[in-house]
């Protein structure tokens, strides 16, 4: 049984990985055009798209990678696993898409004074590109069940709604001259993609600082436990999160100083289920006697 569970998680990352490389290389090939195509259509919206495609791009090729290398678990040289390496391809797209966002404001903030002529129909043309490119990549990852091509099939959704935001900007040019909404555009999609580049580092810097997972409340944690029968109080409560979905608990646990060997292993299967029901991954159990709390505490209490 544990074998062919093992065969389908296989085959569930393989399935996973297929999806998110035709999408990588759908947006890496349309990025690729966009930046050519904006630098010809004279068009800063066009190109702060290009700078969300590639920041995507970059996202679908590390995603990629990285529900490969998830694949070979731990070994002796990372013993919790390759899951964090994702934390390390979320920083660098990052600090990518912070530096890029830079270089888009500094051009397109003297373009609101100074407009320049825009190719409204390459524009028109490419917004539409954009959105069956984009929509093909959604549409690849759509019912994809891992973290990454949910992840994935959410940044890509932007992009289409960017790229509708370009369409109408497109049509207004045609029928108006109003060369500022291009700038004005870029400014508004650039500021989106700051908007989520800050938050992504915010979250990423958190778990690698090994902070509380986002969805646990360490209260609720030890009121669970402690209704657990056989257990009189649980203390050194620790949870961290290695990639975000993979929570980590360790914890010292107050039992019976007369408990058999065997109550106290079906103790650590009570505490592993009810913990199993509040997402967290794996578990560490110390169980002490009456007397020993305070003989291991390496931190104050939680407050």
């Amino acid at each position: 049984m544990a074998h062919a569970h093992h065969d389908h998680s296989d085959h569930h990352h393989h399935h996973a990985g297929q999806n998110i490389k035709v999408a990588f290389f759908l947006n890496l090939g349309f990025t690729v055009l966009e930046l050519v195509g904006g630098l010809w259509i004279n068009s800063m919206a066009i190109l702060s798209d290009a700078l969300h495609d590639l920041g995507d791009s970059l996202s679908l090729g590390l995603a990629w990678y990285f529900e490969k290398l998830a694949r070979r678990g731990r070994d002796q040289h990372y013993t919790f696993g390759y899951k964090r390496f994702s934390l390390l391809g979320a920083v660098i797209n990052s600090v990518v898409l912070l530096v890029g966002s830079i270089v888009v404001l500094y051009n397109a903030i003297p373009r609101i004074f100074h407009p320049e002529p825009v190719n409204a129909t390459g524009m028109m043309g490419f917004a539409v590109l954009g959105i069956v490119v984009n929509g093909a990549a959604v549409l690849r990852l759509k019912g994809g069940s891992s973290l990454n091509e949910r992840v994935v099939r959410l940044h890509l959704l932007e992009d289409v709604l960017g790229w509708v935001a370009v369409l109408v900007g497109g049509i207004i040019l045609y029928f108006f001259d109003f060369p500022v909404i291009d700038p004005l555009l870029s400014l508004g999609i650039t500021g989106y993609v700051l908007y989520n580049v800050i938050r992504n580092l915010r979250q990423s810097m958190k778990i690698l600082l090994q902070g509380t997972p986002l969805q646990l409340d360490m209260a609720q944690v030890q009121e669970q436990l402690e209704k657990l029968p056989g257990i009189r109080s649980v203390h050194d409560l620790h949870a961290w999160t290695l990639d975000g979905s993979y929570h980590i608990l360790t914890l010292h646990a107050v039992v019976a100083a007369d408990l058999p060997l065997q109550e106290g292993e079906a103790i650590k299967q009570q505490v592993r289920a009810a913990m199993a029901e509040m997402a967290i991954s794996h578990v560490t159990i110390e169980l002490e006697v009456p007397g020993q709390e305070g003989s291991h505490q390496s931190c104050g209490p939680l407050i």
